[in-house]
């Protein structure tokens, strides 16, 4: 009788953890109708930008080359110093500038002076952007993390700029972000709105995050948060945990894809450096 109690508890305590895990990583409901414009469909990874960066990423050159031959994009948001909606990747200026300075420490006006890669092409805004595509082609908006009162900032124009262009232009966009609690600001603010959770290796996340959070978010473990509608992965680490929210109903979006072969199984590609068909 005793073995038997133990392994009933052993078999709770099992059942217990495995749904809670589920719980964690459950995406949000499927939605099909706001799934349809993103789905089985190629995305240009910062606009549809050259090799050799004559057309640099992140650039109105990028995006209206992208918008003319048919393709979504994706492009990166971000917050400048006097709090304008900025297109660039990375959080300072070292790679493409050589310089020790982050994005939110200059203005917009600061940032503009700045020439990418030598171009005469600089920081686009996201209107801007919005301007050039015009609701022609489907937009995937990764809103770059941030903290505290930033993040609500930089979510709430965000979503102020698109809802401004949905209306105007009736274009498609849907949001994601590596910072769950992005993701779960939108779930709360704005749940209509096709949303994603980024996700990769807990070893290429910033170091200065906590190893267990990077574990979890390399986990989908904070999936209960926002509920995402999307999962989007590094295709060189696709997460194991990938094939049981797939399971669950989160579509999948795969990064960044060099040739259209490199990854099979995805739902919808972001790609660089060759022009596939627009859908497949």
């Amino acid at each position: 009788m005793k073995k038997i109690t133990i392994a009933a508890s052993a078999l709770a305590g099992v059942t217990a953890i495995t749904a809670a895990g589920l719980y964690a990583i459950a995406p949000g409901i499927y939605d099909p109708h706001l799934a349809k414009p993103f789905n089985r469909r190629y995305f240009a990874h910062r606009g549809l930008y050259t090799e050799d960066k004559t057309i640099p990423e992140n650039s109105l050159a990028a995006f209206k080359r992208a918008t003319d031959a048919g393709y979504g994009m994706e492009l990166d948001v971000q917050l400048s110093k006097d709090g304008s909606l900025v297109i660039y990747h990375d959080d300072n200026l070292r790679r493409i500038f050589n310089i020790d300075k982050r994005i939110n420490e200059l203005t917009l006006e600061e940032l503009k002076e700045l020439r990418l890669y030598g171009t005469e092409e600089s920081f686009p805004t996201l209107q801007e952007v919005l301007e050039v595509v015009n609701g022609r082609v489907p937009l995937i908006v990764e809103l770059k993390p941030a903290t505290g009162k930033k993040r609500i900032e930089l979510c709430q124009k965000t979503l102020d700029a698109l809802k401004e262009y949905k209306e105007r232009t009736g274009g498609d966009y849907c949001v994601e972000s590596f910072d769950p609690f992005i993701v779960k600001w939108f779930k709360k603010n704005a749940p209509d709105i096709y949303r994603g959770q980024l996700t990769m290796a807990w070893d290429s996340y910033d170091s200065k995050i906590p190893y267990l959070m990077r574990k979890a978010m390399s986990l989908c473990l904070f999936n209960f948060a926002g509920r995402p509608h999307f999962i989007a992965y590094d295709r060189c680490n696709v997460p194991a945990i990938l094939g049981y929210t797939k399971k669950l109903g989160a579509q999948s979006v795969a990064w960044t894809s060099k040739n259209p072969e490199d990854c099979p199984g995805a739902d919808t590609i972001i790609f660089e450096f060759y022009e596939p068909p627009q859908g497949f």
